[in-house]
């Protein structure tokens, strides 16, 4: 709720701060002293359009504020992050300030910001009738929510919504299959080559290392050989190691016994390098024999070699990513050759999650159709009192092109109203005049009190061109409005101001060279003068102070 508006040099207000409570809260003044100031001046806090003319004349600026109270759970906290403005407190900041070239600069909770995201949050907190141009409720396409709201569904909304998920979910799947297959039809010649290429090579992960490691030992062969002729004649020829050790291995174990275990150790190694050397003998015996010179050997190995790499860059990809490379392709073909089997077991998923989201949509029509009934018979309770009882209000439940589908349904929402008997129903702003709009928005807010998240109403003369009977309802609905939102009304009816939990009178005197606005708190006695003034006129008398009474007594019954 709002808790308090600060005002400074705007128009005729040097400055003026106001403390607010929950309730109806009445502004009531002579014509012309001031009170559409005000309106302008919360106004200018919520974002709306700022004109230099607002500026108290000799001031530099203007600036107002506006202080609110938001609960934790409240839709805007979201807004407010998206925004990256800090919404961990409960009070919520709206400044605005008013330059003399007519430009202004905008703050919430003292960072800057656009003047439209001003204007959004500002959206979320208060709505006024008869003031500004927009008017939320007059909007259609805040329509459906509020009658969503109102009809209290959400398990409904939650199932269309999944089920709207699941369909769009399946349409782009289909739709990415769609395309994945016409590429594929396109590229099938390119497909078949590439598969059939790949095949012929069979390309193996790790291939590309030990075909390098062959080429290698293959281009030195003949080194190798030499290396290993070499090697062998060393160890096992005419006075090589494996003779020379087996020499002084026979030498020492002829006198180890009698060494007292001095050439134990010596015995040892001398037996396992006499071993050793054999086997070393063997091994070279084997790697002669295992060695392949053959310059055909070394052909192949180049070839495949030289065939892989340029497979790879052909491919744009490692030797060893050939394989999946051929997986992915003889995949792509193998759904070339099954005729799209991809795209018609998805084309079957999506008519089926189509299904269950038409299904789920009905039913939600279906709730729709029948909350849309109860609003309009209330709204036709809320009409009689209010001197329009002729008038018939509609809430229209329509289906919406496809195209329109979202996670809400399939629905179109619109509320439209007949003024007169037989005329066909319209657009609330281009049928009602503006006293007539003033009242059936004040019905509509009245339904819909518990469904409508906006804390704060204002009322700009809803009481316009109605009295006695009529404007005690207007008043009684308000007052009970107040129980549900924080209400504020700038009025001239005393039935309605009777009805106020707070009255503020709003007045204008001289100050110096020029005029001044002011707005006094009204209470006890003095609260009695100014609705008994609003029943008189300029001279207040008996017979005015004690209808004053009774309204003010009936108001606290």
């Amino acid at each position: 709720m709002l808790t308090r508006l600060s005002i400074r040099n705007v128009v005729l207000i040097d400055k003026l701060d106001l403390e607010f409570a929950p309730g109806l809260a009445v502004l009531t003044g002579e014509t012309g002293a001031g009170k559409s100031i005000v309106l302008d001046a919360l106004g200018l806090a919520l974002g709306y359009r700022a004109e230099a003319r607002l500026l108290r004349k000799g001031a530099d600026q203007a600036s107002v504020s506006a202080v609110f109270d938001v609960p934790a759970n409240h839709p805007l906290r979201t807004e407010l992050e998206e925004g990256g403005i800090d919404a961990s407190d409960d009070v919520l900041i709206l400044r605005r300030v008013l330059g003399q070239d007519g430009r202004t600069k905008s703050f919430v909770n003292d960072q800057p910001v656009s003047v439209g995201l001003l204007k959004r949050v500002g959206e979320y907190l208060v709505e006024i009738h008869g003031q500004f141009e927009t008017q939320r409720l007059l909007d259609p396409a805040g329509h459906r929510a509020l009658l969503d709201a109102y009809g209290g569904y959400d398990d409904l909304l939650s199932d269309v919504a999944r089920a709207y998920a699941s369909f769009r979910d399946m349409q782009a799947s289909l739709s990415a299959a769609e395309e994945a297959a016409r590429l594929a039809r396109e590229n099938e010649d390119f497909l078949r080559h590439a598969v059939a290429e790949l095949e012929k090579i069979a390309p193996v992960a790790g291939e590309e290392t030990a075909l390098s490691e062959q080429r290698r030992m293959l281009q030195h062969g003949e080194q190798i050989s030499d290396a290993i002729t070499h090697a062998a004649e060393a160890i096992g020829g005419d006075g090589g190691a494996e003779e020379t050790l087996a020499r002084a291995l026979a030498e020492i174990e002829r006198v180890a016994e009698k060494a007292g275990g001095l050439l134990d150790d010596t015995l040892g190694a001398l037996q396992r390098a006499v071993s050793e050397a054999a086997d070393a003998g063997g091994f070279l015996e084997r790697a002669q024999a295992d060695l392949d010179i053959d310059p055909k050997a070394l052909e192949e190995a180049e070839e495949r070699l030289f065939a892989l790499r340029a497979l790879a860059r052909k491919h744009g990809c490692e030797v060893d990513a050939l394989a999946g490379v051929q997986a992915k392709l003889a995949a792509d073909l193998a759904d070339v050759d099954a005729g799209g089997e991809t795209v018609k077991r998805l084309t079957a998923e999506l008519a089926k999650a189509r299904k269950g989201y038409e299904d789920a949509a009905a039913k939600l029509t279906a709730a729709r159709t029948k909350a849309a009934k109860t609003l309009d018979a209330a709204m036709a309770e809320e009409l009689a009192p209010l001197k329009l009882g002729q008038a018939r209000f509609e809430t229209g439940v329509t289906p919406a092109g496809e195209d329109k589908w979202s996670a809400h349904g399939v629905d179109r929402v619109a509320f439209s109203v007949a003024t007169n008997p037989g005329s066909e129903p319209g657009p609330l702003n281009k049928i009602a005049s503006g006293g007539e709009l003033a009242r059936f928005m004040l019905a509509l807010k009245v339904v819909l009190a518990e469904a409508d998240p906006v804390p704060v109403l204002v009322f700009d003369e809803v009481d316009a061109g109605i009295g006695g009977a009529v404007a005690a309802a207007v008043g009684e609905r308000l007052q009970r409005l107040g129980t549900a939102a924080q209400i504020f009304v700038v009025t001239h009816s005393p039935q309605v101001a009777a009805k106020g939990s707070r009255h503020l009178y709003v007045r204008k005197g001289a100050e110096g060279d020029g005029m001044r606005t002011e707005v006094v708190p009204l209470d006890g006695e003095d609260r009695r003068e100014e609705i008994a003034r609003m029943l008189s006129g300029e001279t207040v008398t008996s017979e005015a102070r004690a209808a004053a009474d009774s309204l003010l007594k009936g108001a606290a019954a």
